[in-house]
């Protein structure tokens, strides 16, 4: 399909750059194409459009400090400023990442990561050597340690990689490192945060289990590659970045049995979604799943198990964006998305959200 059919205009007063406050009080566009029905509510009025025996899936990947700056170190050659943004783990010491500025980085040159420590205890720093140079300002960095020293030490020197969107307009803060946390998050390996899951709350989660719904947990570490624009003019042109995830057999053997008593999988984020479709056959089951997935999502594409999508609203042209037209219809979702701009809903990570009913 033709890229530009997933363009629109969004002004920037919809871009939100702090989270509603308390969280599950953002705004909820309902959305069933079947019903040919669109209605606004708040995401705390999530459980009334659930029933007993529904299943969430979430996604409890964290959100780890995966922004790296520091200095190209090269032979006969002046110190420079790169910066690297880590977003997919490939073992114990090698991380791919997405370097900034690109062309000054080459295969086998030495980056020194750190800062001067403000508590003047010296300086932290974290080296590595470029192994590989990829397309777009990809790089495997080879670090100098592994294993859990190597999380201690991008923990020391990293930060939190706000979204492009919201880092243009202003600089990361403390409070971010909440804010941009789920509540249930546990397994460290994400760039970014699973958005979607951002808007739950103690106490939605309470309504949630008086309603009968049920809880469960998949992971898969969000990477940078999800802020990547689709450069291709077409959609079968587009090569989607890897990203690793896990469904464990307990999990899977328990939606499976969710959707043999006849409840729903209601997908918290489009990277459960992701998941879940991954590990899915073509007849509906869920298997244990590992590894890395590259599943892009698109009009067309048949959905074998989930029923029901939570997500925020994303950007144009993006691969997000393509996938919740494969779920609710491409009309549908331009419809809701222009309701949404016009009737003032906050856009991507720190924004409202949606319940999405798949389109049959």
């Amino acid at each position: 399909m033709r890229v530009d059919l997933f363009d629109f205009d969004l002004p920037e007063e919809n871009i939100a750059l702090r989270p509603a406050n308390p969280r599950d009080s953002a705004r909820l566009l309902v959305v069933d194409p079947n019903r040919d029905r669109m209605t606004d509510h708040q995401v705390f009025d999530l459980p009334s459009f659930l029933k007993p025996g529904d299943a969430l899936v979430f996604n409890d990947t964290r959100v780890i400090p995966a922004q790296l700056e520091g200095v190209r170190l090269r032979d006969g050659a002046q110190e420079t400023p790169v910066s690297a943004t880590l977003h997919m783990r490939a073992d114990a010491s090698r991380w791919k990442a997405f370097a900034r500025p690109g062309k000054r980085i080459k295969a086998g040159d030495r980056i020194r990561f750190g800062y001067e420590r403000d508590n003047g205890c010296g300086l932290a720093f974290l080296e590595a050597t470029v192994e590989e140079k990829g397309d777009e300002g990809e790089i495997t960095l080879l670090f100098d340690v592994s294993g859990p020293v190597l999380d201690e030490a991008i923990a020391s020197v990293g930060h939190i990689p706000l979204p492009p969107y919201i880092a243009a307009k202003r600089a990361e803060d403390a409070q971010d490192q909440t804010d941009y946390q789920t509540i249930y998050a546990r397994e460290k390996g994400a760039v970014a945060a699973p958005t979607a899951g951002l808007h739950f709350t103690p106490a939605l989660f309470d309504a949630l289990d008086k309603a009968g719904v049920e809880r469960h947990f998949v992971t898969l570490h969000v990477g940078a590659g999800t802020f990547l624009p689709v450069k291709a003019d077409d959609t079968n042109d587009h090569k989607m970045h890897l990203e690793i995830g896990y469904v464990s057999d307990e999990t899977a053997q328990k939606l499976n049995a969710v959707k043999a008593r006849g409840g729903r999988i209601v997908c918290v984020g489009t990277t459960s979604l992701r998941l879940i479709e991954s590990a899915a056959g073509d007849d509906g089951q869920i298997c244990p799943w590992s590894g890395a997935t590259g599943i892009f999502i698109t009009p067309g594409y048949r959905f074998k198990a989930v029923d029901i999508l939570m997500t925020n609203f994303h950007l144009p042209k993006s691969t997000l964006f393509m996938l919740v037209s494969a779920f609710c219809g491409l009309e549908t979702m331009r419809a809701a998305y222009a309701h949404a701009i016009e009737t003032g809903y906050r856009f991507y990570s720190y924004g409202d959200s949606s319940l999405l009913f798949r389109k049959v």
